[in-house]
Protein backbone atom coordinates (compact mmCIF):
# COMPACT_ATOMS: atom_id res chain seq x y z
CA UNK A 1 0.00 0.00 0.00
CA UNK A 2 1.36 3.51 -0.83
CA UNK A 3 1.86 5.56 2.48
CA UNK A 4 1.36 9.47 1.59
CA UNK A 5 2.43 10.72 5.13
CA UNK A 6 5.22 9.88 7.18
CA UNK A 7 4.61 6.47 9.14
CA UNK A 8 2.43 7.18 13.05
CA UNK A 9 4.38 3.96 14.41
CA UNK A 10 7.97 5.57 14.58
CA UNK A 11 9.85 8.13 13.57
CA UNK A 12 12.16 7.15 10.74
CA UNK A 13 11.41 6.03 7.54
CA UNK A 14 12.56 5.86 3.52
CA UNK A 15 11.30 8.16 1.11
CA UNK A 16 10.80 6.98 -2.69
CA UNK A 17 10.76 9.26 -5.52
CA UNK A 18 8.08 7.55 -8.08
CA UNK A 19 9.01 9.92 -10.79
CA UNK A 20 12.35 9.54 -10.66
CA UNK A 21 11.63 5.52 -10.94
CA UNK A 22 9.54 6.67 -14.09
CA UNK A 23 11.87 8.89 -15.27
CA UNK A 24 14.85 6.09 -15.00
CA UNK A 25 12.74 3.41 -16.77
CA UNK A 26 11.94 5.86 -19.50
CA UNK A 27 15.81 6.56 -20.02
CA UNK A 28 16.36 2.69 -20.53
CA UNK A 29 13.36 2.38 -22.77
CA UNK A 30 15.03 5.19 -24.94
CA UNK A 31 18.48 3.13 -25.04
CA UNK A 32 16.26 0.17 -26.92
CA UNK A 33 15.19 0.08 -30.74
CA UNK A 34 11.78 -0.55 -30.82
CA UNK A 35 12.11 -4.23 -31.66
CA UNK A 36 13.76 -4.52 -28.04
CA UNK A 37 12.17 -5.21 -24.77
CA UNK A 38 12.72 -4.11 -21.62
CA UNK A 39 12.48 -6.42 -18.61
CA UNK A 40 12.58 -4.44 -14.98
CA UNK A 41 14.52 -6.31 -12.38
CA UNK A 42 12.21 -6.07 -8.94
CA UNK A 43 13.73 -8.35 -7.18
CA UNK A 44 14.42 -8.58 -3.31
CA UNK A 45 11.22 -6.18 -3.40
CA UNK A 46 12.59 -3.75 -5.95
CA UNK A 47 16.15 -3.14 -3.94
CA UNK A 48 14.48 -1.82 -1.14
CA UNK A 49 12.30 0.89 -3.32
CA UNK A 50 8.88 -1.41 -2.35
CA UNK A 51 8.34 -4.30 -5.61
CA UNK A 52 4.82 -3.91 -6.40
CA UNK A 53 4.44 0.03 -6.13
CA UNK A 54 7.55 0.14 -8.48
CA UNK A 55 6.12 -2.18 -11.31
CA UNK A 56 3.37 -0.43 -11.82
CA UNK A 57 5.41 2.61 -12.42
CA UNK A 58 7.91 0.77 -14.49
CA UNK A 59 5.18 -0.43 -16.73
CA UNK A 60 3.33 3.11 -16.94
CA UNK A 61 7.27 3.86 -18.39
CA UNK A 62 7.75 0.94 -20.91
CA UNK A 63 8.48 -2.28 -18.89
CA UNK A 64 7.54 -5.25 -21.01
CA UNK A 65 8.50 -8.31 -18.48
CA UNK A 66 9.56 -8.32 -14.92
CA UNK A 67 12.04 -10.56 -13.08
CA UNK A 68 12.21 -11.59 -9.98
CA UNK A 69 14.60 -13.89 -7.60
CA UNK A 70 11.90 -16.15 -6.08
CA UNK A 71 8.82 -17.35 -6.44
CA UNK A 72 7.16 -15.81 -3.42
CA UNK A 73 8.15 -12.61 -4.65
CA UNK A 74 6.73 -13.29 -8.28
CA UNK A 75 3.60 -14.13 -6.27
CA UNK A 76 3.30 -10.78 -4.41
CA UNK A 77 3.49 -9.05 -7.84
CA UNK A 78 0.63 -11.41 -9.39
CA UNK A 79 -1.59 -10.48 -6.23
CA UNK A 80 -1.21 -7.58 -6.45
CA UNK A 81 -2.63 -7.00 -9.93
CA UNK A 82 0.66 -7.22 -12.56
CA UNK A 83 -0.01 -8.75 -15.70
CA UNK A 84 3.29 -8.50 -17.71
CA UNK A 85 5.18 -11.78 -18.03
CA UNK A 86 6.93 -12.85 -14.78
CA UNK A 87 10.41 -14.53 -14.98
CA UNK A 88 12.31 -16.12 -12.15
CA UNK A 89 15.84 -15.59 -12.34
CA UNK A 90 16.56 -18.98 -11.05
CA UNK A 91 15.72 -22.48 -10.85
CA UNK A 92 13.02 -23.12 -7.72
CA UNK A 93 12.67 -26.58 -5.89
CA UNK A 94 10.21 -28.81 -7.47
CA UNK A 95 8.11 -28.16 -4.63
CA UNK A 96 7.60 -24.61 -6.24
CA UNK A 97 5.90 -25.80 -9.21
CA UNK A 98 2.37 -25.96 -8.26
CA UNK A 99 2.74 -22.34 -7.55
CA UNK A 100 4.94 -21.24 -10.34
CA UNK A 101 1.53 -22.87 -12.65
CA UNK A 102 -1.12 -21.16 -10.65
CA UNK A 103 0.36 -17.66 -10.85
CA UNK A 104 1.88 -18.16 -14.72
CA UNK A 105 5.49 -17.40 -13.38
CA UNK A 106 8.06 -18.60 -15.58
CA UNK A 107 11.36 -20.25 -13.89
CA UNK A 108 14.73 -20.52 -15.06
CA UNK A 109 15.66 -24.06 -16.02
CA UNK A 110 18.89 -25.78 -16.12
CA UNK A 111 18.50 -28.96 -14.69
CA UNK A 112 16.31 -31.51 -16.86
CA UNK A 113 15.18 -33.45 -13.68
CA UNK A 114 12.96 -29.91 -12.67
CA UNK A 115 12.36 -29.20 -16.49
CA UNK A 116 10.93 -32.76 -16.58
CA UNK A 117 9.09 -32.23 -13.24
CA UNK A 118 7.39 -29.37 -14.50
CA UNK A 119 6.31 -30.18 -17.44
CA UNK A 120 4.75 -33.65 -16.34
CA UNK A 121 2.89 -30.92 -14.04
CA UNK A 122 1.83 -28.80 -16.34
CA UNK A 123 0.44 -31.71 -18.20
CA UNK A 124 -1.85 -32.76 -15.60
CA UNK A 125 -3.13 -28.90 -15.02
CA UNK A 126 -3.87 -29.09 -18.75
CA UNK A 127 -1.33 -26.15 -19.97
CA UNK A 128 1.94 -25.98 -21.03
CA UNK A 129 4.41 -24.14 -18.84
CA UNK A 130 6.69 -21.47 -20.46
CA UNK A 131 10.50 -21.25 -19.28
CA UNK A 132 13.71 -19.47 -19.79
CA UNK A 133 17.03 -21.42 -20.34
CA UNK A 134 19.78 -20.37 -18.41
CA UNK A 135 23.03 -20.80 -20.21
CA UNK A 136 26.87 -20.93 -18.01
CA UNK A 137 29.20 -19.00 -19.83
CA UNK A 138 31.70 -18.11 -17.68
CA UNK A 139 29.84 -16.71 -14.04
CA UNK A 140 29.93 -20.33 -12.77
CA UNK A 141 26.99 -19.63 -10.80
CA UNK A 142 23.99 -21.42 -12.22
CA UNK A 143 22.98 -22.32 -16.08
CA UNK A 144 24.01 -25.50 -18.97
CA UNK A 145 26.91 -25.14 -19.57
CA UNK A 146 27.38 -23.12 -22.74
CA UNK A 147 28.74 -26.57 -24.49
CA UNK A 148 26.39 -28.74 -23.69
CA UNK A 149 23.23 -26.84 -24.08
CA UNK A 150 21.85 -28.89 -27.40
CA UNK A 151 22.35 -32.12 -25.11
CA UNK A 152 20.52 -30.15 -22.62
CA UNK A 153 17.66 -29.47 -25.41
CA UNK A 154 17.32 -32.82 -26.60
CA UNK A 155 16.62 -34.09 -23.10
CA UNK A 156 13.55 -32.02 -22.12
CA UNK A 157 12.16 -30.61 -25.44
CA UNK A 158 10.26 -33.60 -26.39
CA UNK A 159 7.89 -33.34 -23.51
CA UNK A 160 4.71 -31.12 -24.55
CA UNK A 161 4.07 -29.30 -21.52
CA UNK A 162 7.08 -27.43 -21.88
CA UNK A 163 8.00 -25.06 -24.33
CA UNK A 164 11.34 -22.56 -24.18
CA UNK A 165 10.36 -18.41 -24.07
CA UNK A 166 13.70 -17.17 -23.66
CA UNK A 167 17.37 -17.98 -23.04
CA UNK A 168 19.98 -16.13 -21.27
CA UNK A 169 23.24 -15.54 -19.53
CA UNK A 170 24.33 -12.77 -17.53
CA UNK A 171 28.09 -10.86 -17.24
CA UNK A 172 30.58 -11.11 -14.44
CA UNK A 173 32.03 -8.18 -15.61
CA UNK A 174 29.67 -6.25 -17.38
CA UNK A 175 32.03 -2.75 -16.13
CA UNK A 176 34.21 -3.52 -18.86
CA UNK A 177 33.06 -4.52 -21.70
CA UNK A 178 36.29 -3.91 -23.46
CA UNK A 179 37.76 -7.09 -21.50
CA UNK A 180 38.82 -10.68 -22.29
CA UNK A 181 36.64 -12.01 -20.24
CA UNK A 182 33.69 -10.28 -21.10
CA UNK A 183 34.27 -10.74 -25.10
CA UNK A 184 34.79 -14.58 -23.99
CA UNK A 185 31.50 -14.98 -22.54
CA UNK A 186 29.60 -12.94 -24.69
CA UNK A 187 31.16 -14.92 -27.68
CA UNK A 188 30.23 -18.49 -25.88
CA UNK A 189 26.48 -17.43 -25.27
CA UNK A 190 26.06 -16.46 -29.68
CA UNK A 191 27.77 -19.78 -30.27
CA UNK A 192 25.44 -21.32 -27.91
CA UNK A 193 22.40 -19.72 -28.90
CA UNK A 194 23.63 -20.22 -32.72
CA UNK A 195 24.08 -23.79 -32.12
CA UNK A 196 20.95 -24.38 -30.50
CA UNK A 197 19.37 -23.11 -33.56
CA UNK A 198 21.18 -24.51 -36.25
CA UNK A 199 19.55 -27.82 -34.89
CA UNK A 200 16.02 -26.55 -35.14
CA UNK A 201 15.44 -25.35 -31.27
CA UNK A 202 13.74 -22.13 -30.76
CA UNK A 203 14.98 -20.24 -28.51
CA UNK A 204 12.53 -17.59 -27.61
CA UNK A 205 13.79 -14.17 -26.41
CA UNK A 206 17.05 -14.19 -26.39
CA UNK A 207 18.87 -11.83 -23.52
CA UNK A 208 21.97 -11.56 -21.76
CA UNK A 209 22.18 -7.63 -20.77
CA UNK A 210 22.13 -6.19 -16.75
CA UNK A 211 22.21 -2.38 -16.62
CA UNK A 212 25.93 -2.15 -16.83
CA UNK A 213 26.29 -3.55 -20.27
CA UNK A 214 23.44 -2.57 -21.14
CA UNK A 215 24.43 1.02 -21.15
CA UNK A 216 27.99 0.18 -22.52
CA UNK A 217 27.59 -2.45 -25.03
CA UNK A 218 24.53 -1.74 -27.40
CA UNK A 219 25.16 -4.46 -29.80
CA UNK A 220 24.59 -6.90 -27.05
CA UNK A 221 21.14 -6.28 -26.73
CA UNK A 222 19.73 -9.09 -28.59
CA UNK A 223 16.09 -9.40 -27.53
CA UNK A 224 15.62 -7.91 -24.29
CA UNK A 225 17.77 -6.48 -21.87
CA UNK A 226 17.96 -6.55 -17.73
CA UNK A 227 17.68 -3.48 -16.43
CA UNK A 228 17.92 -3.48 -12.44
CA UNK A 229 20.00 -0.80 -10.23
CA UNK A 230 20.27 1.86 -12.54
CA UNK A 231 15.70 1.87 -12.89
CA UNK A 232 16.28 2.96 -8.79
CA UNK A 233 18.97 5.83 -10.08
CA UNK A 234 22.04 4.07 -8.98
CA UNK A 235 25.09 3.46 -10.98
CA UNK A 236 25.94 0.11 -11.44
CA UNK A 237 30.16 1.28 -11.70
CA UNK A 238 31.97 4.46 -12.78
CA UNK A 239 31.81 3.89 -16.44
CA UNK A 240 28.45 4.05 -16.55
CA UNK A 241 27.67 7.10 -14.35
CA UNK A 242 29.54 9.13 -17.13
CA UNK A 243 27.16 7.25 -20.12
CA UNK A 244 23.74 8.50 -18.67
CA UNK A 245 22.26 10.20 -16.15
CA UNK A 246 19.70 8.81 -13.68
CA UNK A 247 17.85 10.02 -10.96
CA UNK A 248 18.28 8.47 -7.49
CA UNK A 249 14.86 7.05 -5.94
CA UNK A 250 15.36 6.29 -1.81
CA UNK A 251 16.42 9.15 0.89
CA UNK A 252 16.16 7.87 4.21
CA UNK A 253 15.08 10.67 6.92
CA UNK A 254 14.81 10.25 10.61
CA UNK A 255 13.17 12.49 13.24
CA UNK A 256 14.83 13.17 16.78
CA UNK A 257 13.79 11.38 19.70
CA UNK A 258 15.56 12.82 22.46
CA UNK A 259 18.25 15.41 22.53
CA UNK A 260 20.77 15.62 25.68
CA UNK A 261 23.64 17.78 26.86
CA UNK A 262 26.38 15.06 28.67
CA UNK A 263 29.61 16.88 30.98
CA UNK A 264 33.10 16.75 29.30
CA UNK A 265 34.40 13.41 28.78
CA UNK A 266 30.79 10.85 29.29
CA UNK A 267 30.28 8.08 27.14
CA UNK A 268 27.80 7.70 24.12
CA UNK A 269 26.69 4.41 23.20
CA UNK A 270 27.85 0.89 23.96
CA UNK A 271 31.43 0.47 24.90
CA UNK A 272 31.74 4.23 25.05
CA UNK A 273 33.82 3.93 21.69
CA UNK A 274 32.76 7.84 21.50
CA UNK A 275 32.98 10.51 24.86
CA UNK A 276 32.27 14.06 24.96
CA UNK A 277 35.20 16.04 24.37
CA UNK A 278 34.45 19.34 25.12
CA UNK A 279 31.76 21.61 27.03
CA UNK A 280 28.31 22.37 25.36
CA UNK A 281 28.12 19.07 22.84
CA UNK A 282 24.67 18.11 22.46
CA UNK A 283 23.70 14.12 21.46
CA UNK A 284 20.62 13.46 19.52
CA UNK A 285 19.07 10.35 19.04
CA UNK A 286 17.48 8.89 15.98
CA UNK A 287 15.31 6.27 16.38
CA UNK A 288 17.00 3.95 13.80
CA UNK A 289 19.99 1.44 13.48
CA UNK A 290 21.45 -1.68 12.11
CA UNK A 291 18.33 -3.45 11.96
CA UNK A 292 17.25 -0.86 9.50
CA UNK A 293 19.85 -1.33 7.18
CA UNK A 294 22.40 1.61 8.63
CA UNK A 295 25.47 -0.70 9.36
CA UNK A 296 27.17 -0.85 12.72
CA UNK A 297 30.64 -0.70 10.81
CA UNK A 298 29.76 2.87 10.27
CA UNK A 299 29.45 3.95 13.91
CA UNK A 300 31.92 6.90 14.49
CA UNK A 301 32.63 7.14 10.97
CA UNK A 302 29.43 8.34 8.69
CA UNK A 303 27.44 11.95 8.83
CA UNK A 304 23.86 12.88 8.34
CA UNK A 305 22.23 15.89 7.47
CA UNK A 306 20.65 18.88 9.43
CA UNK A 307 19.44 22.20 8.10
CA UNK A 308 21.64 21.28 4.91
CA UNK A 309 24.69 20.54 7.27
CA UNK A 310 26.83 17.46 7.91
CA UNK A 311 26.58 16.01 11.54
CA UNK A 312 28.74 13.28 12.90
CA UNK A 313 27.64 9.91 13.80
CA UNK A 314 28.93 9.33 17.10
CA UNK A 315 29.13 6.13 19.52
CA UNK A 316 28.40 2.51 18.65
CA UNK A 317 25.42 2.10 16.03
CA UNK A 318 22.47 0.17 18.18
CA UNK A 319 20.28 -2.31 16.61
CA UNK A 320 17.37 0.29 16.55
CA UNK A 321 19.17 3.77 17.26
CA UNK A 322 21.98 5.25 16.50
CA UNK A 323 23.67 9.32 17.95
CA UNK A 324 24.85 12.34 16.48
CA UNK A 325 26.59 14.97 17.81
CA UNK A 326 25.84 18.68 17.60
CA UNK A 327 28.81 20.96 18.58
CA UNK A 328 30.44 24.36 17.68
CA UNK A 329 33.91 24.79 16.24
CA UNK A 330 35.87 27.69 15.54
CA UNK A 331 34.81 27.18 12.18
CA UNK A 332 31.05 27.23 12.13
CA UNK A 333 28.07 27.86 14.38
CA UNK A 334 26.07 25.27 14.67
CA UNK A 335 22.34 25.06 15.49
CA UNK A 336 20.55 23.09 18.52
CA UNK A 337 18.19 20.55 17.32
CA UNK A 338 15.05 19.48 19.45
CA UNK A 339 12.73 16.63 19.48
CA UNK A 340 10.96 16.19 16.49
CA UNK A 341 13.56 17.83 14.14
CA UNK A 342 14.10 16.05 10.33
CA UNK A 343 17.64 14.92 10.00
CA UNK A 344 18.37 12.71 6.46
CA UNK A 345 20.75 9.50 6.34
CA UNK A 346 20.38 9.47 2.97
CA UNK A 347 19.48 12.03 0.23
CA UNK A 348 19.64 15.81 -0.03
CA UNK A 349 19.06 18.83 2.56
CA UNK A 350 19.34 21.87 0.95
CA UNK A 351 22.76 22.01 -1.20
CA UNK A 352 23.97 19.26 0.75
CA UNK A 353 23.49 15.06 0.06
CA UNK A 354 24.38 11.92 1.46
CA UNK A 355 24.27 9.38 -1.30
CA UNK A 356 24.06 5.28 -0.80
CA UNK A 357 27.21 5.17 -2.96
CA UNK A 358 29.09 7.10 0.07
CA UNK A 359 27.54 4.62 2.38
CA UNK A 360 29.05 2.20 0.66
CA UNK A 361 32.04 3.34 0.04
CA UNK A 362 32.32 3.74 3.72
CA UNK A 363 31.69 0.00 4.20
CA UNK A 364 33.67 -1.63 1.80
CA UNK A 365 30.70 -2.47 0.04
CA UNK A 366 28.00 -1.75 -3.61
CA UNK A 367 25.42 0.06 -3.53
CA UNK A 368 23.02 -2.60 -4.34
CA UNK A 369 23.45 -4.01 -0.86
CA UNK A 370 22.93 -0.62 1.05
CA UNK A 371 19.51 0.12 -0.66
CA UNK A 372 18.58 -3.31 -0.07
CA UNK A 373 19.59 -2.57 3.42
CA UNK A 374 17.34 -0.15 4.12
CA UNK A 375 13.99 -1.69 2.64
CA UNK A 376 14.48 -4.18 5.99
CA UNK A 377 12.54 -3.16 8.01
CA UNK A 378 11.63 0.63 7.71
CA UNK A 379 8.04 1.98 5.91
CA UNK A 380 8.08 3.35 3.31
CA UNK A 381 6.68 6.53 1.63
CA UNK A 382 5.78 7.34 -1.87
CA UNK A 383 6.26 10.93 -3.50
Amino acid sequence: MVVQKEPWSRGAWVEIDLGAIRRNTRTFKNLLDPRERLCCVVKADAYGHGALECARIMYSAGADMFAVATVSEGIELRQGGVKLPILILSEPPETAIDALLEYELMPSVYTSEFALALGERAVEAGCVARYHMAIETGMNRIGVHHTEVIDFRRSIDFHRGIACDGVFTHFATADDPDGWDYKLQRRRFEEAVAAMHEAGFDCGIVHCDNTPAMILDPASHYDMVRAGIGLYGLDACERTSRAVQLDPAMSVRARVSRTTDPAMGEGVGYGYTYRVPRARVQICTLPLGYADGVSRTLSNRMDVLFRGMRLRQVGNICMDQLMVEIQETSRSVMPEAEIGDLMTIIGRDGDAEISLDEHARLRGTINYEVACGFGMRLERIYR
